[in-house]
């Protein structure tokens, strides 16, 4: 059931982003071109996600336990460290030079246009490249015991 659910979640987010034009890399190039044609469709994108995501929150907080799984999982940290600070980083460039990120790109790998092809390879080559040497190079920059401390939340290994 959980997969099913999951599957839903995923179903309507892919709707919201073709609905809303967010597939698009030039509607996200023209909402980061603040100084030539600037479109502003994706900041009340944003805003409606924000406001609906908030609203999920509010209830899901209100219940003792939730739907598919047998308790919560809130997240448990809130330090921003280097691993953050340089994916938010990379994130950012690879949006800004595109057009495009993760969701939009999995929406529009259907029409298998050569250049998301291209991005989702390239993408999860890079996701693979951090499950394999991220950890390990990370992990000898910052702090050593972290990885002695307890989390909730599974790994990104666990699935």
């Amino acid at each position: 059931m959980q997969v099913l659910a999951s599957f839903l979640c995923g179903l309507i987010f892919g709707a919201g982003l073709l609905i809303s034009g967010m597939t698009d890399p030039q509607k996200v190039l023209g909402f980061l071109d603040l100084f030539g044609a600037w479109d502003a469709t994706l900041a009340f994108v944003r805003a409606g996600a924000v406001a609906v995501a908030a609203s999920g929150f509010a209830l899901a907080r209100r219940r003792a336990a939730p739907a598919f799984s047998p308790r919560f999982v809130w997240p448990d940290r809130n330090d921003i460290d280097a691993p953050l600070v340089g994916g938010a980083i990379l994130f950012g460039i690879g949006w800004g030079l595109a057009g495009i990120c993760p969701g939009p790109a999995l929406v529009n790998l259907a029409g298998l246009s050569l250049p998301i092809v291209a991005f989702v390879a390239a993408m999860l080559a890079g996701m693979i490249g951090q499950n394999l040497f991220g950890k390990t190079l990370w992990r000898s920059r910052t702090m050593a015991p972290r990885a002695a401390e307890p989390s909730s939340l599974p790994s990104r290994a666990d699935g």
